[in-house]
């Protein structure tokens, strides 16, 4: 038996009882962090639930699903970066403010709380955590919001096929710049501690993926 989104009832149960953007966050986390270790997946929101695992794409595509079963609009916003990779979150509102949530391989990246008034405020928030493993701040701008139910005709909610088509999309679409050339040129570095921290959750995931090999080898 399936509901009208098309997801399996037993997924439809679980995603019925994500009724906050907290609880949708905290089921995220949970999650093992897909590092597309044999190419790019893009999963929708059924694989993911599927496969137990999200990338940062992924998460806000299930973010913004499990959101919609609960009547917000299914909306996400892109944050463009250079020599670094784009990252994406769910967005949702609260009264008249912003928060977002998200998944990434740097722990900083993922949930803000609905205090935001803007979405240039909300975006501002990821601007000092984003950084490359050169220590370099990387990011450059964000999208306008962006309602996944234009990708209704794709079944973007339970698809098995890889949503390359909204990734394809958000690389078109307008971004607004953060930054002007002066601000680039006097950016500063990331200190090395905030590096090493930013960086724990993939160094513990590695050693535990090295972990398990030794142990089955």
């Amino acid at each position: 038996m399936k509901n009208k989104y098309g997801f399996p009832l037993k997924e439809y149960k679980i995603i019925s009882k994500l009724n906050t953007p907290k609880k949708i966050q905290d089921f995220l986390d949970k999650l093992d962090y897909n590092l597309e270790e044999k190419g790019e997946t893009y999963f929708s929101p059924h694989m993911v639930r599927k496969e137990k695992m999200a990338n940062c794409f992924e998460a806000a595509l299930f973010a913004a699903a499990a959101l919609r079963v609960h009547g917000y609009p299914s909306l996400i916003i892109d944050l463009t970066s250079v020599r670094d990779t784009d990252h994406l979150v769910a967005i949702f509102k609260k009264s008249r403010f912003w928060g977002s949530i998200g998944k990434s391989k740097y722990p900083a990246l993922t949930y803000r709380e609905p205090i935001h008034r803007t979405i240039r405020e909300l975006a501002l928030t990821y601007f000092d955590e984003y950084f490359n493993f050169y220590g370099e701040r990387t990011m450059r701008g964000y999208s306008n919001p962006v309602d996944l139910s234009r990708f209704d005709k794709i079944n973007w909610m339970t698809t098995e096929t890889g949503l390359t088509p909204i990734e394809n999309y958000l690389n078109k679409i307008k971004h607004h710049k953060l930054l002007t050339k002066a601000m680039i040129r006097n950016l500063r570095k990331v200190p090395p501690l905030m590096k090493e921290a930013g960086e724990l959750w993939i160094n513990r995931h590695r050693a535990q993926k090295k972990i398990k090999a030794d142990a089955n080898s």
